[in-house]
């Protein structure tokens, strides 16, 4: 179903100039393609929001939501200092203490002193680590093949493409 009243069997943005308890309200020149985005994006993020707590639960029950996108850069980019993380998921250093604290507590993360700063650590997945997240990514990414399975590839690229494009553009 889909979470903001559209069944998907008709489009969103009518063209009609009123609006009922369905439709969306009118808006003048340009406005309508950016509340249609807005509205997709809300579903769009609420949606990854309780799959991200899913995925977490799933590497090990006790993980909180937030921890899953460390553990995730921290298999894609390896031994990161705790204030590149803090800087890259956009929290404070005790935050990032707190967080790293337990997935260490969980077995998950481990510090190692950083051999060009021997004042700092550098955090990296444990193997159990590792091994717990990348099974859980291996399974979201079957679930989206299974997904999109009725797309064409090309379209898949194009949206990869689309979303890195406003990723980017976020980050100014």
């Amino acid at each position: 179903m889909h979470e903001d009243g559209n069944d998907g069997r008709r489009p969103v943005e009518s063209g009609v100039s009123g609006h009922g308890a369905d439709q969306p309200a009118a808006h003048g020149g340009g406005d309508r393609e950016f509340l249609s985005l807005e509205r997709e994006l809300t579903v769009f993020l609420r949606r990854a929001r309780a799959n991200q707590g899913e995925m977490a639960r799933e590497v090990h029950p006790d993980l909180e939501s937030a921890a899953y996108g460390l553990l995730v850069r921290l298999e894609e980019y390896g031994r990161q200092r705790a204030t590149e993380l803090a800087a890259y998921i956009g929290v404070g250093k005790a935050t990032m203490s707190r967080q790293l604290r337990a997935l260490e507590d969980l077995g998950l993360v481990a510090r190692e002193p950083d051999p060009a700063d021997g004042r700092a650590w550098l955090v990296h997945l444990t193997e159990e680590g590792r091994s717990r997240v990348t099974r859980v990514r291996e399974a979201r990414r079957a679930r989206y093949v299974s997904q999109l399975a009725h797309w064409d590839q090309d379209e898949v690229a194009e949206l990869a493409r689309l979303l890195h494009q406003l990723n980017l553009g976020m980050e100014k």
